[in-house]
């Protein structure tokens, strides 16, 4: 799969963000080692800890389905739907990331001339994993 084709799933899934608050919307497609891809929207919450990133939805429906391997995620972002500028994943995001995906994961982030490359290694240096740190 292209990034300009996972890009594009991500914007698609943008459509289906519930953002009665901010009117952010953010959609991201998850792209997993055996080329099934998974779409998620942000939703919110008036509470608002509650609410969920896009990208913790697209993690979370692929794991329920037993994916665990994964390849890269495309994210995009923007008022009311428009896509202005490249949005990286909050540290919550990178870290559910990191549970599933090694170093070279890569991750998309669309903005409106195109879009930025980057690796899990370098949005999320030094990061804990499972099972490490820990004396068990």
């Amino acid at each position: 799969m292209t990034p300009e084709k996972l890009i594009e799933l991500a914007k698609e899934a943008m459509g289906h963000a519930y953002v009665p608050y901010s009117g952010f919307k953010v959609g991201a497609a998850l792209l997993c080692k055996d080329g099934t891809v998974y779409q998620g929207c942000n939703i919110e919450n008036a509470a608002y800890s509650p609410t969920n990133c896009a990208e913790r939805t697209a993690f979370f429906k692929a794991v329920y389905d037993g994916h665990r391997d994964f390849t890269a995620i495309a994210v995009c972002a923007g008022k009311d739907g428009v896509i202005t500028c490249s949005v990286p994943p909050c540290g919550v995001c990178r870290q559910v990331m990191r549970e599933f995906c090694q170093d070279d994961f890569v991750i998309y982030m669309a903005d409106a001339q195109g879009y930025e490359t980057r690796t899990l290694a370098e949005l999320l240096p030094h990061s804990f994993r499972a099972g490490e740190h820990m004396d068990v």
